[in-house]
């Protein structure tokens, strides 16, 4: 991966804001969607669809911070949480040549407001948009904030405005940076079988490995920490049971950010870890269709890996909807991580490593 750096702290808002938000305000210079409600605030950039803030309304820390140096100057970039489509990865050579980017056009367009913040069932919602040109693709995206906890709601609805249908690949890109990402911070998920994407093909997934360990040089590496060595860069998770579910904690900053999703919708958690001088810049908590970074001409040979589905496909006018939860929780200093995570009615509960406490959370 590129060179790094962190997202520049966001200004002051260059537009007078209601509790609920308005219409396409200017954020940092750059036109943005602003959620806000009694519990929590969320940004998202329209020069590329990006979730570039989600913190708690007395001004927490904010954990989806980052940006690659060659997007700095561009009006439609990935940041932060990004959306992956029509692919995760690379293009062949081919599609590079013809401008496809890296992961797809979804990130590097710009998106329209379908729907400006409005308060609803004791929350605020607002619809957004974009349209793929390359891929054929349209994607409309609706965003929920609960006004009780800082927790949001995403709904994504893919089409294929294509005459003939598609293969394609849809992938959730929420990746954490300093303060909140450092050497004390804990990933946490419910993945299981999983293989390393520097395993050669044909086979990557030999040797396998399982959540939460890799291997690097047949030396055993733990990814729930991440240190001063990136490597294995990239490891890629199948998904058990109905949920599934990642969590970042920083004990020290008494803050947990969480992603929870159906494994019918994205049955691959894929992590990515990067260091810059030594120290953490930033871990990829992402999760979609595909669990195998490669053109689609490669995923065409490997269809499945631990009989889960490299690729997706999208007949002719047909749409495809798929929805995630995020939240925010507060921890104690001594947390020592997450064990599991139950989703029953609207209320979340976390419970800790080693059964020592659980932490609720209510959706609504």
């Amino acid at each position: 991966m590129p060179k790094l750096r962190l997202i520049a702290p966001l200004a002051l808002f260059l537009t007078a804001m209601t509790p609920a938000g308005r219409a396409e305000v200017m954020v940092s210079g750059r036109p943005s969607i602003v959620l806000e409600s009694a519990s929590a605030k969320l940004v998202i950039d329209l020069g590329g669809g990006s979730i570039v803030d989600f913190h708690t309304a007395d001004g927490g820390l904010n954990p989806l911070r980052w940006i690659g140096p060659a997007d700095e100057n561009t009006p439609f970039r990935a940041m932060a949480h990004f959306l992956c489509l029509d692919r995760w990865g690379r293009p062949s050579d081919a599609e590079l040549r013809n401008g496809m980017p890296y992961h797809g056009e979804a990130a590097r367009v710009r998106w329209r407001e379908i729907a400006a913040p409005q308060r609803s069932e004791g929350g605020v919602h607002a619809e957004m948009g974009a349209t793929l040109p390359m891929a054929g693709f349209e994607v409309r995206r609706t965003i929920r904030l609960s006004g009780k906890s800082p927790w949001f709601s995403v709904s994504e609805t893919v089409t294929n405005r294509n005459k003939l249908g598609r293969v394609y690949n849809m992938v959730q890109h929420p990746t954490i940076g300093p303060p909140f990402l450092d050497e004390t911070t804990e990933v946490d998920s419910n993945a299981g079988r999983g293989f390393m994407q520097s395993s050669p093909m044909p086979n990557p997934e030999n040797p396998e490995v399982r959540w939460p360990s890799a291997s690097k040089e047949g030396k055993p590496v733990d990814l729930r920490h991440l240190t001063n060595d990136p490597e294995p860069n990239v490891v890629s998770f199948v998904i058990d049971g109905e949920l599934g579910w990642v969590t970042a904690t920083n004990a020290s900053k008494e803050l947990l950010l969480g992603y929870i999703w159906r494994t019918a919708d994205y049955p691959w958690l894929d992590v990515w870890r990067h260091v810059q001088d030594g120290k953490p810049l930033a871990r990829g908590l992402e999760f979609g269709t595909t669990g195998l970074h490669q053109p689609f001409a490669v995923l065409a040979t490997k269809p499945n890996i631990f009989g889960r589905p490299t690729f997706t496909y999208l007949d002719a006018g047909e749409s495809a909807t798929r929805r995630y939860d995020a939240f925010l929780v507060k921890v104690p200093r001594d947390f020592a991580g997450v064990d599991r995570i139950v989703l029953r009615e609207g209320r979340l509960s976390l419970h800790e490593r080693g059964g020592r406490r659980e932490l609720t959370i209510q959706q609504q």
